[in-house]
C-alpha cells in the first residue's frame, strides 16, 4: 500500500462518518503565531479545538505537512524525520476519546489490514490533579487490546500554558518474534497514532480548568505508518523516499548509511521550507533553513570539497514539491540553495583564518565563543566542526 493509496483510505474513512476534509496550511504559521513552524496537525485548529465553531462543522479530517526541529540530533534513526505529513481526524465538541479510539482500531485492522495482535495501547493513569483515563481504558479492553498505563507518556500539552489533556497511544510491534513485553520497555514497539481528549486549559500558576468544549485531536505519521504497512524497519526505506534513494547515492558515493539519511531528510526539508516561502536568515525560520542546509554540506564536505548542492537533480526537487501540494519552481529553490552554500564556503574560508590566529588554538571559553558569534558571524556548532575538522 503507497502513501497515496493510504492517505485516500484515511480520508475516505472519516469522510463516511461524517468528517469534512480541510486543506493543511503551509509551514510557516500566520503573524502573530510565536511557534516558527507548524509542528503538528492540531496547531492551525487551535482556537476551534477550544471552543471557536469552525465553519466546516464538528467533525474535521485531513493531512496536515509538519516540522519540527526537536527532533533534530534524532534525524538518521529509523523512525524520525524533519519534515513529515500528519493525518488527522478531530472531533470539536461532538463525540468524545471511546468512539474516536473505536474508530482508530476499525481503520487499522480492517481499512490497513494491520492484525489486532500486533496491537498495543496506552492510557493516561491519573496523577495528583487528573484522575485516570478509563473511559479509554475500558474501550481497549473491550476490543481486546493490551493496554498500559503511564502519567507523563499519555498527557498532551503545548507547553507550559494552554490547551492540554490526557492522550491514548497507539502502537504496532515491529519486533521478529510475536509481541511481548509493553511499549514504555521495548523499542520494538513504535507508536503509530495518537489521540488527545482536549479538556483542560493548564494557567500560568499550574491549575487547570476545563476548556469550553471537550474535543478530540488525533495525529497519525503518515510517512511512520507507510513503512510499517510495507514491511520496512526505516521512514527511509518507504516509498515516499524511493526518488531520494535513487538519486542521491550515484550522485554523492560513498556516503554511509546514517550520512545518506540525514542528507536526504534535510535536502527536503529545505525543499519543502523553501517551498512555502522560507529563506536562509540569520535568526528565525530563516536560520532552521540555514543549519539543514549547513548540516547537510558539512556531511558532503568530509569526504570531497567539491559537492555542491547545485548538483542535485531538477526533477527530485519538482518531484518534493508536488509530493508536499506547493507551487514552487524547481529552479528558484535550487538557486536559494546554491546561494547559501556560497555563503557557508566564504564563512568557513573566514572562519579557518579567524580559528589559526595564536589567541584561538587553545580551550576556548564562553566569552571566545561569543566573540567568534558576534564579531565573525562564526556559531558555536561551526566552530567546534572546524576545530574538529
Amino acid at each position: 500500500m503507497d502513501t497515496e493509496h493510504i492517505v485516500r483510505t484515511f480520508l475516505s474513512y472519516y469522510e463516511e462518518r461524517g468528517h469534512a476534509r480541510i486543506d493543511g496550511s503551509t509551514l510557516v504559521p500566520p503573524p502573530g503565531d510565536p511557534v516558527l513552524f507548524t509542528t503538528s496537525g492540531m496547531h492551525p485548529l487551535t482556537e476551534y479545538l477550544t471552543g471557536q465553531p469552525h465553519p466546516r462543522g464538528t467533525r474535521l479530517t485531513g493531512v496536515q505537512r509538519c516540522l519540527r526541529t526537536t527532533d533534530l540530533d534524532e534525524v538518521g534513526d529509523p523512525t524520525h524525520l524533519t519534515v513529515f505529513e500528519m493525518l488527522g481526524s478531530w472531533s470539536l465538541g461532538d463525540y468524545e476519546g471511546p468512539t474516536s479510539l473505536r474508530w482508530a482500531h476499525g481503520l487499522l485492522t480492517e481499512g490497513f489490514g494491520i492484525p489486532p495482535r500486533l496491537l498495543h495501547a496506552t492510557v493516561f493513569g491519573g496523577d495528583g490533579q487528573v484522575g485516570p483515563d478509563i473511559p479509554s481504558l475500558e474501550l481497549w479492553e473491550d476490543l481486546g487490546v493490551p493496554v498500559e498505563t503511564t502519567v507523563g507518556d499519555n498527557w498532551w500539552d503545548n507547553g507550559p500554558t494552554g490547551p492540554c489533556g490526557p492522550d491514548s497511544e497507539i502502537f504496532l510491534w515491529t519486533g521478529d518474534t510475536p509481541p511481548e513485553s509493553v511499549p514504555t520497555g521495548d523499542d520494538r514497539w513504535v507508536e503509530v497514532w495518537n489521540h488527545v481528549m482536549m479538556r483542560h486549559r493548564r494557567l500560568d500558576d499550574g491549575s487547570l480548568v476545563p476548556l469550553p468544549v471537550r474535543s478530540v485531536d488525533t495525529g497519525l505519521g503518515l510517512e511512520r505508518l507507510a513503512t510499517l504497512l510495507q514491511g520496512h524497519t526505516s521512514v527511509f526505506d518507504c516509498d515516499v523516499f524511493d526518488p531520494w534513494r535513487r538519486e542521491v547515492p550515484p550522485l554523492w558515493p560513498g556516503l554511509d548509511v546514517a550520512s545518506l539519511r540525514l542528507v536526504c531528510d534535510h535536502l527536503r526539508s529545505a525543499v519543502v521550507v523553501v517551498g512555502d516561502g522560507v529563506r536562509p536568515a540569520a535568526g528565525g525560520r530563516g536560520y532552521v533553513l540555514r543549519r539543514l542546509l549547513r548540516r547537510t554540506l558539512t556531511v558532503l564536505w568530509r569526504d570531497d570539497a567539491s559537492r555542491g548542492l547545485g548538483d542535485l537533480p531538477e526533477p527530485l526537487v519538482e518531484h518534493t514539491l508536488d509530493r508536499f501540494r506547493q507551487d514552487g519552481r524547481p529552479e528558484e529553490v535550487l538557486g536559494v540553495l546554491a546561494d547559501e552554500e556560497r555563503r557557508f564556503r566564504r564563512l568557513l574560508e573566514r572562519g579557518r583564518q579567524v580559528l589559526a590566529r595564536p589567541r584561538f588554538r587553545g580551550p576556548l571559553d564562553e566569552e571566545d565563543l561569543r566573540y567568534l558569534h558576534d564579531t565573525h558571524g562564526l556559531p558555536r556548532e561551526l566552530v567546534h566542526d572546524l576545530r574538529r575538522g
